[in-house]
């Protein structure tokens, strides 16, 4: 990281001292994991203090953070070949509703995410908050201070179930009309709940229960390694035998 953005990162911290939880210096760009009571003072400083001028809001996501951290691949036991991967297949998402695992309470699951672009400064910062309940995710809109982000919000609503206080119009914008659930959080099936399809008879397109059986999907992994050299130089030295 360049002496520059260390600096950057050094101002961020002190010109938001009480607002901000910490300011991760990473490769492409800091961080700011911003309190949520203080989620729009600090947007509006962004775009309005001189030296920093974020005009721009290029993009705003929902995230969910259950499951974060913990792996369900075992690469512990796996074949001579190198080739399979032993997997636990009941990571979140991974089973049918009515079997589905009740979610133990994590703090901060759900949060937002949004990536400033500064024209003036050529500078790019991310800034974050996490919604403090979550039962009922809610954090305060930004169409206030960038209009741009209304679509963005109603995404992250549709998807993940986050509100956002002030939205003039917080409606679905991706599902269907009816849509049960948020499909982008992580204790949704992978497979859904239901599915569609034309009823000739009827002449109207009919909602059924999911028809599919919930699997997981093992990726076939090749590692580079001097085992497939000698595995290749064996079969050769049969061959040549016969």
């Amino acid at each position: 990281m360049s002496e520059g953005e260390i600096r950057f990162s050094d101002r961020l911290r002190e010109r938001f001292a009480d607002q901000i939880l910490r300011v991760i210096d990473s490769v492409d760009v800091p961080t700011i994991e911003v309190k949520t009571e203080c989620w729009l003072d600090v947007a509006r400083a962004l775009r309005d203090d001189a030296e920093f001028r974020f005009e721009q809001a290029v993009d705003l996501c929902g995230v969910d953070y259950l499951g974060f951290g913990d792996a369900e691949w075992d690469t512990t036991d796996v074949s001579g070949e190198g080739f399979s991967r032993g997997v636990e297949g009941f990571g979140p998402g991974r089973f049918t509703w009515s079997e589905r695992p009740e979610a133990a309470h994590k703090q901060n699951r759900y949060a937002v995410v949004v990536n400033l672009l500064s024209l003036a400064h050529n500078r790019r910062v991310r800034i974050r908050c996490f919604a403090p309940d979550e039962g009922l995710p809610v954090v305060a809109s930004l169409i206030g201070v960038w209009r741009g982000l209304n679509w963005f919000e109603r995404e992250a609503f549709d998807l993940f179930g986050i509100l956002f206080e002030g939205h003039p119009d917080l409606r679905r914008i991706l599902t269907d009309y009816g849509f049960v659930g948020h499909p982008f959080r992580k204790d949704f099936p992978l497979i859904g709940n239901v599915e569609v399809r034309y009823d000739a008879e009827k002449q109207r397109v009919v909602y059924e229960p999911v028809s599919i059986e919930p699997r997981v999907g093992v990726p076939r992994v090749v590692r580079d390694d001097a085992r497939y050299d000698q595995a290749r130089s064996e079969s050769a030295a049969r061959t040549a035998g016969k």
